[in-house]
């Protein structure tokens, strides 16, 4: 019996994962401007919410349905951990905060690994699944726009376990369709991915004031005029 959740999540995501890619900072990404300094506030963020979910996920290994997609080489904890050594230097443990909307994220995170554990697929396929389709394409903007050396500050982007990238994104994609649930349960996963890239939102949108400073108004403005669809968006569906 197949639980179609992989098009559901697909399907059922759609529109906010369009509202997402029409955040400032995102929009601004795609286009090439980066700026080191709410890049890595980014990174920090990244590492306090896969921290999080990775916990969580583990916590649950067992789990009859968390279990299907708890695949250990889509971590992205020790990846992150390299890129904060990189930017921050030897002491980043002592500098990284998490922001306002980065530690909603994570409680919200540890709330549903509580209460409804099935609810961490949600942000798995939210996170890990948008990682794998435009990580490579977010990696050379990121080097380019930065001035990076080729594997500096970009480990977050590498799925060193991960051969065939497409091959993987199909067997996770079966994974979620062969779910043991019933249909309500799959409406109640796509509903947590649509708040899952809100609050992916609200931590983009925190960080488009540190943008706005560092390369003005007028090109912030001219950036981000008008919508177009973005380039993580394709690749997703592929």
């Amino acid at each position: 019996m197949s639980s179609n959740l992989a098009s559901k999540l697909r399907v059922g995501t759609k529109k906010a994962h369009t509202m997402a890619e029409n955040v400032g900072f995102v929009k601004c990404f795609l286009k090439g401007v980066v700026e080191k300094s709410s890049y890595r506030k980014l990174v920090a963020n990244f590492y306090f919410i896969y921290s999080a979910m990775e916990e969580e996920m583990e916590k649950h290994r067992q789990h009859p349905i968390v279990s299907k997609i708890n695949f250990p080489q889509l971590n992205r904890k020790h990846s992150l951990e390299q890129d904060l050594l990189y930017y921050y230097g030897n002491n980043w443990r002592d500098q990284i905060k998490l922001s306002a909307a980065g530690e909603a994220y994570v409680q919200r995170i540890r709330e549903v690994s509580a209460t409804q554990p099935e609810l961490l697929i949600a942000h798995s396929y939210t996170r890990y699944l948008g990682d794998l389709s435009g990580g490579q394409i977010l990696k050379n903007i990121a080097v380019t726009a930065m001035n990076l050396n080729d594997g500096q500050g970009t480990a977050f982007y590498e799925f060193d376990e991960i051969t065939d990238e497409k091959a993987f994104k199909a067997k996770y994609r079966q994974a979620l369709d062969e779910m043991p649930i019933d249909d309500a349960t799959g409406d109640r996963i796509v509903d947590e991915a649509n708040a899952a890239f809100g609050m992916n939102m609200k931590m983009f949108q925190e960080l488009e004031g540190n943008l706005i400073k560092a390369i003005g108004m007028m090109l912030y403005n001219s950036l981000t005029r008008r919508r177009t669809r973005g380039s993580t968006e394709l690749a997703t569906a592929e």
